[in-house]
């Protein structure tokens, strides 16, 4: 057994939570329940559409909730149909949870989740427009660089005095397209990466 049977036990026994289920989260989420972890729960309010097809898992299901998809594909994963905003955010609880996914796209909602559960957090930033998986990083959002989106996180972390470190998954690669646009090979990748972050921090 590749984690040897201590090791797999804390796999199963972990209890995570993931914050949107698209073309990053979705990834995250199959490679955990294939690695074993068995208390799995995800959090996502979004449909299915034709644009969604190139790069999730489960978006044949154009229409159809995200979340209850993914339930279907992923028998014993738990849901929650929730609109992600900054009062669900004041009002959830992250306590039961052993380490969180931020795989969300609302730039607010993402920092106010790294201001209530930094020490449980591992954060996906921007994935699209980009298309060689080779830059993907694993760093604190301190040392980001060359993305946008994290720019935007770091400023308004220091804006807020908030100086607590989190990890975080991005690429400084630079936009391929003006439009919106994301290449499957990225956003699949970051989610896996994500992924072994959460093995990684499970096991150590």
């Amino acid at each position: 057994m590749l984690f040897g049977e201590e090791n797999f036990a804390k796999l199963q026994q972990a209890k995570i939570l993931i914050l949107g289920v698209g073309g990053v989260g979705s990834y995250a989420l199959d490679c955990l329940y294939r690695s074993g972890v068995q208390d799995i729960t995800i959090l996502d309010f979004d449909v299915y559409d034709e644009s969604n097809r190139n790069r999730q898992i489960g978006s044949d299901a154009v229409g159809m909730s995200k979340v209850d998809t993914l339930a279907n594909l992923y028998p014993g994963i738990q849901t929650i149909e929730q609109q992600m905003d900054m009062a669900w955010v004041a009002s959830f609880d992250f306590e039961p949870y052993d380490l969180v996914i931020d795989a969300a796209d609302t730039t607010k909602v993402k920092i106010e989740v790294a201001k209530k559960c930094y020490k449980k957090l591992i954060m996906a930033l921007g994935s699209a427009k980009r298309f060689d998986t080779n830059k993907i990083e694993v760093t604190s959002i301190w040392k980001t660089h060359g993305d946008a989106l994290a720019k935007k996180i770091r400023d308004e972390l220091k804006k807020a005095k908030f100086n607590k470190n989190f990890i975080v998954v991005f690429s400084p690669e630079e936009d391929k397209c003006k439009e919106k646009g994301s290449c499957v090979a990225v956003t699949g990748a970051v989610g896996l990466t994500v992924c072994s972050e959460v093995i990684k921090r499970i096991l150590h």
